[in-house]
Order: structure tokens, then C-alpha cells, then sequence
């Protein structure tokens, strides 16, 4: 009864997105009023990153249950989003998604689309990986339509979309997909892979590609860093992200983080704390020129803060990692 009513609610206040040029001199600012519900900030800044938008400043609040997040924005260039169309598309698609969050969280099987089978990899870094990966699909007759691969602290995920090099149609055989596991998972594997390698094949289009990325990551624990010592060790402390965790008294746990500005950012943020099943009740995020500056109010879902060292100690170590995985890409 409570769900029927829940979408209800929703149904009856759709979600508003006012797109304005005057407000402010040299961005682009985006206003999301709606409904509030687990996992909306993701699927908005999720929609602005796809659109290859930079965030240079956001303004989120989202107490009770209403969401009013407010997006200063610019383009690859700079610039403030001028085309009509393009700002049409943008609050289309901002309401498409603010309406409707997807409640999948990242099940696999062997569900290959017609389009494409998409395979997920996971397993130890090393030298000439991605070429025997390559090498292996080649031998197995599948084309590799596209492909992103993720390394971090000893560790690569990859998702990889093929198709059979002779239809140019998704594999649909079992037989064949299990096998195309089984040898990719023996090249993961190595000679002295420490953690389990991991093959899975998985239905495409039902998760965002990069969150996926992340959670593969985040399974295999990637944010558990490789002890080092010497000086190697003091430039990688140097050069981390800083992260720092506060609560205040019962109500919230206060994030502060400072890292080198980039795409995609605020994303990879929102992203990790929305699958490690953390709520930003409010937040701030400021960049400048070279650094972001970023502010969130928390709680788990169950609705409390934060409330043992290990757990501050995990939730500071899965943020830099999370903030640190893209980094090669930059």
C-alpha cells in the first residue's frame, strides 16, 4: 500500500527543471525540483556528465521528502549551453530520469541483447593484458564493438561489448558464451593473481556503463591500497585526494574533499556513495580553476550517520578510490 502510494506522489508531482542563461554571468545554471527518492542525484548528474557538461558549481538539498538540486554549467568550451534544442533535450531528459530511477542494482547473467553480448572482466593488472584479451576474443571469433577499461591500485575491470564476427549479431549460444568465459577468465587469472579473476556476461543497456565500472571495482576491492615505502610511498600520500570525515552530534556524517578538478567528477562521487547505499541530504560542491571543492550532509539509508572508525575509514577509502580511478584518463 505504502509503495502504491509512494507512485502516486510521483505521478501527481513530476519533476521540474528550469534552465536558465540570466541568472548567472558565466554559466549556465539548472534548477531540478521533485519528488525525493534514493538514487535521483545520481541519475541527474549522471545525465549532465553523458551530456559532456562541466559542473563548476552545485547547490543540493533534499531533507524530507522533496529534492531541489541547482547546477551551474558549462560547455567543452567553456561556455554557457546557448542551443535551444540542446537545453530542450537536456530538461527532457534530466525529467525522464528524475521521473523514473531505476531500482536494478547491477545483477548479471547470460542475457546477451540482439544487438550485442556485453562481457565484464575483473581481475590483475599487469603488462599486455588488454592485448591477450584482444587476442582471445579474436581466436573466438567475436568483434569487439567497444570496449572501456578501468586500472587502479593493482587492479582492471573492463566492460566489453562483441559481436559474432560473422553474423555481426549478439552470441546467443551458451556453449560458446561459457567458453569465451572460462579462457578469458585463464587469462585474467595470470600466474600469480592473488584474487579471484572474474568473467560475467550480462544484458547491456540496463546499467550505465561507468557506474558499472565502478562497482565491478568497488567488488573487488580495489580501494584496499598496496602497502609502499620509501619515497614512491610519500609522493602517492602527497598526491592523494583529500577526504575527510566528520558527524555531527546524531544527525548527519559531514564529508569534505578536495581533489584536482575534472570531468566527470561530481559523478564518480555520487555514484560510489549511492552503491555504497549512502543519502546526501545536502551538499556543495565549488571548483576553481584547478581544484574541486566539495561538501555532503549523509546518513545510510537506514538513516543514521556514520558510527564506527572502520566504517569512516572504509567510506575515506572507497572515495579516494573512486576519485582516483579515472585519473589516467585525464
Amino acid at each position: 500500500m505504502d509503495d502504491e502510494y509512494a507512485k502516486l506522489i510521483r505521478r501527481v508531482n513530476q519533476p521540474r527543471v528550469v534552465i536558465d542563461n540570466n541568472a548567472c554571468e558565466d554559466a549556465t545554471v539548472i534548477q531540478v525540483d521533485s519528488v525525493n527518492k534514493h538514487g535521483i542525484l545520481l541519475e541527474v548528474v549522471q545525465v549532465l556528465t553523458d551530456m559532456n557538461l562541466t559542473i563548476r558549481k552545485a547547490y543540493i538539498a533534499s531533507d524530507g521528502g522533496w529534492f531541489m538540486d541547482v547546477f551551474n554549467v558549462v560547455d567543452n568550451d567553456g561556455n554557457k549551453i546557448r542551443d535551444k534544442e540542446i537545453i530542450d533535450y537536456i530538461q527532457r531528459r534530466i525529467e525522464t530520469s528524475a521521473g523514473f530511477v531505476s531500482s536494478r542494482r547491477g545483477s548479471v547473467g547470460v542475457m546477451p541483447s540482439e544487438e550485442h553480448t556485453s562481457i565484464e572482466l575483473a581481475g590483475t593488472d599487469r603488462p599486455g593484458l588488454l592485448s591477450e584479451v584482444c587476442a582471445v576474443l579474436a581466436d573466438l571469433r567475436c568483434n569487439v564493438v567497444n570496449a572501456e577499461i578501468w586500472t587502479h591500485n593493482t587492479r582492471a575491470a573492463a566492460v566489453v561489448h562483441v559481436t559474432d564476427d560473422s553474423t555481426g549479431c549478439a552470441i546467443t549460444d551458451l556453449k560458446r558464451l561459457l567458453m569465451i568465459k572460462d579462457l578469458l577468465c585463464n587469462v585474467l587469472k595470470g600466474n600469480d593473481d592473488l584474487k579471484t579473476a572474474k568473467t560475467m556476461l550480462s544484458a547491456p543497456g540496463v546499467m550505465h556503463r561507468e557506474r558499472r565500472l565502478h562497482q565491478i571495482m568497488f567488488a573487488d576491492r580495489d580501494y584496499e591500497r598496496v602497502e609502499r615505502t620509501g619515497v614512491r610511498a610519500v609522493e602517492e600520500r602527497s598526491s592523494r585526494p583529500q577526504v575527510n570525515l566528520l558527524n555531527i552530534e546524531k544527525d548527519y556524517t559531514v564529508i569534505t574533499m578536495r581533489a584536482k578538478d575534472r570531468p566527470k567528477l561530481l559523478f564518480d562521487i555520487i555514484c560510489t556513495l549511492t552503491d555504497m547505499q549512502y543519502v546526501v541530504f545536502h551538499g556543495m560542491v565549488n571548483t576553481t580553476r584547478m581544484d574541486a571543492n566539495q561538501e555532503f550532509y549523509i546518513r545510510h539509508v537506514d538513516g543514521l550517520p556514520i558510527s564506527s572508525e572502520a566504517e569512516r575509514v572504509r567510506v575515506i577509502q572507497c572515495l579516494e578510490a573512486a576519485i582516483e580511478r579515472r585519473a589516467s584518463e585525464v
